[in-house]
């Protein structure tokens, strides 16, 4: 069974697309699946069939209405913030203990392919004391980072691996989105990052127009190829 924590090098870089694809390619090749989604910012009323759980929802062929949602996401809040302020907004907080439990539920659960998604960057603040990382570490999966391919990404990249190896979090492989405005092509910036961590699988997302373009992804089996999806079984599961 293959688990992993998805996780970023910063916001707005595209862990939900790359979840949303992985869960489909899975679930494409035979495999049964779950995504969660358990923090989100920016979930209203009025974006809900737009929210990273309902994105992660339709990537799993499920209904995409509210229940469904509260179900893969306990602790969603209104504002667009960081989680520890977006709940304090709302006179609430994520219980760390509760959130960690809460994922096991379905990491220690029969399916075949797991994804457990952050929220912000690695080291986004879920509460008074408690990051992304601590949640991760908590969890023992190894990690998919999505990173961008903006100028400055190398040095934020090269900062949050050396930041879970810190913490002894695996890196199962780098998943460079592409941005909008690269500066240069993806294979330039994948080049730069393999010498400072040539044993890591650097896989490409290209940009795919629309905001269904995971459906038309082939990133489940270029992570197939890397050989990290069986390597994603060990530690816990």
């Amino acid at each position: 069974m293959s688990r992993f924590f998805v996780t970023a090098t910063g916001t707005e870089l595209g862990k939900t697309f790359v979840s949303a694809a992985l869960l489909q390619g899975a679930q494409a090749a035979g495999l049964t699946v779950a995504g969660l989604k358990p923090v989100a910012s920016g979930v209203d009323d009025g974006n809900l069939a737009n929210s990273d759980p309902a994105v992660l929802l339709a990537a799993q062929g499920l209904e995409q209405d509210w229940p469904a949602v509260k179900r893969i996401c306990p602790w969603h809040f209104t504002a667009a913030l960081s989680p520890d302020m977006a709940a304090a907004r709302e006179g609430r907080r994520v219980p760390f203990d509760d959130l960690v439990r809460f994922c096991r539920g379905t990491l220690d659960g029969p399916d075949e392919f797991v994804l457990v998604e952050g929220v912000g960057g690695v080291m986004a603040p879920l509460d008074e004391r408690h990051t992304v990382l601590d949640w991760m570490a908590a969890l023992d999966l190894p990690a998919l980072l999505v990173a961008g391919t903006y100028l400055g990404t190398i040095s934020h990249t090269l900062t949050a691996l050396a930041t879970l190896a810190g913490r002894g979090v695996p890196v199962a492989a780098l998943i460079l989105s592409e941005s909008i405005d690269s500066p240069v092509p993806p294979v330039e910036t994948a080049a730069a990052i393999r010498r400072f961590a040539p044993d890591l699988p650097i896989l490409h997302l290209p940009r795919l127009a629309g905001p269904e373009g995971w459906r038309r992804s082939a990133l489940y089996a270029d992570l197939t190829r890397s050989g990290r999806t069986a390597a994603a079984s060990t530690g816990r599961h």
